[in-house]
């Protein structure tokens, strides 16, 4: 069963490319045809594309890996905050942080830094500083909460990127790409799809094309997610199942060691 289907992705508007003189040859496969000097793109391919980038982010979400959703286009911000966080996920939806991928291990260390200063401002280590000291202290964690907040669990390098535009976020697929990183990306007709490794070919500007599309790959990550999770509590189960087993065997086995035991010879009586 697909996941979404042709009329959704029309209504939504993913068939509306770019100008003809703005587009990349390399997306010449996924252009159904030109209207008034822009590309359509043929939703047929987008639904077969949605439909295989959907089963990839399910498996990944069932290993229990991380997918970093990365958006830092003005219109399509709120949309991955919102669909990200319902599945528990990392996102970036501020200019991406240079390095971020490649240079992880000092991404963490800003990460702590923010942690830290949740510390010591709990435990009262600055309640002596000055105002100004304060306020600066306050500015900084701000700013570090805005840029890595929403990265704060990300303890280890993605499994995956989830990126909205792949032109305006091509230093993100670089870095993806350098470290072996996949890459599903909503690729436009103005973008290049061959560094992308599961290309979404539909309008990455309107709000309601990604929201569409979003929808499907965020539910296909949910369901990954609840199948880990019955998963894990068979094994539970199952676990419990043998040990109880295990405690039941060697009552079993004294059981039938005394049922078998020859009966006691009584003694001969004293003459």
């Amino acid at each position: 069963m697909s996941r979404t289907n042709f009329d959704q992705l029309l209504q939504a508007g993913c068939h509306f490319g770019h100008l003809k003189r703005k587009w990349n040859p390399a997306m010449a496969p996924y252009i159904y045809t030109e209207r008034n000097g822009i590309h359509i793109i043929d939703l047929h391919k987008t639904v077969a594309k949605i439909d295989e980038a959907a089963d990839a982010l399910k498996q990944i979400a069932k290993s229990g890996k991380k997918v970093l959703f990365v958006a830092t286009k003005k219109q399509t911000k709120e949309v991955i905050a919102e669909k990200a966080a319902s599945i528990n996920m990392p996102y970036v939806i501020e200019r991406w942080p240079g390095g971020m991928l490649t240079n992880f291990p000092t991404i963490r260390k800003a990460v702590k830094k923010m942690a830290n200063i949740d510390r010591l401002m709990a435990d009262g280590t600055y309640s002596n500083l000055s105002k100004r000291e304060l306020l600066q202290i306050t500015r900084q964690r701000a700013k570090l909460e805005k840029n890595l907040g929403s990265i704060a669990d990300l303890t280890r390098l993605p499994s995956a990127l989830f990126v909205v535009d792949v032109l305006k976020e091509q230093i993100a697929v670089r870095e993806a790409n350098r470290l072996g990183i996949p890459v599903f990306g909503i690729v436009d007709t103005n973008s290049d799809p061959n560094n992308i490794d599961f290309v979404i070919p539909a309008n990455d500007d309107a709000k309601d094309s990604v929201e569409t599309i979003l929808n499907a790959c965020c539910g296909a990550i949910a369901e990954g997610i609840e199948e880990r999770k019955a998963e894990k509590a068979d094994e539970k189960a199952a676990d419990a199942q043998a040990e109880g087993e295990e405690e039941v065997k060697p009552k079993r086995a004294a059981r039938k060691a005394r049922k078998d035991a020859p009966a006691t010879e009584e003694a001969p009586a004293a003459e």
